[in-house]
């Protein structure tokens, strides 16, 4: 998958959890990467956070930093 194609997925969860009343919002990113995203999915989204990520929203950034355990 193309960074390009990431950073849409990523940065449409992103947008999506923006709009909802809870607190932590990058949290929520993160949760669902982890609960919908396969693990070949996740390694090609690391590739990209390793890379610096360009391209991503800041809430989908902190949010795949999180899912990532990468620090901030």
């Amino acid at each position: 998958m193309s960074p390009d194609k990431i950073n849409r997925m990523i940065n449409q969860i992103a947008t999506f959890f923006e709009t909802q009343p809870d607190a932590d919002k990058a949290g929520c990113v993160a949760d669902h990467l982890k609960e919908f995203w396969e693990p070949r999915m996740l390694e090609q989204l690391a590739d990209h956070m390793k890379s610096g990520g360009d391209g991503l929203s800041p809430l989908a950034h902190e949010g795949s930093q999180r899912v990532l355990d990468m620090p901030a």
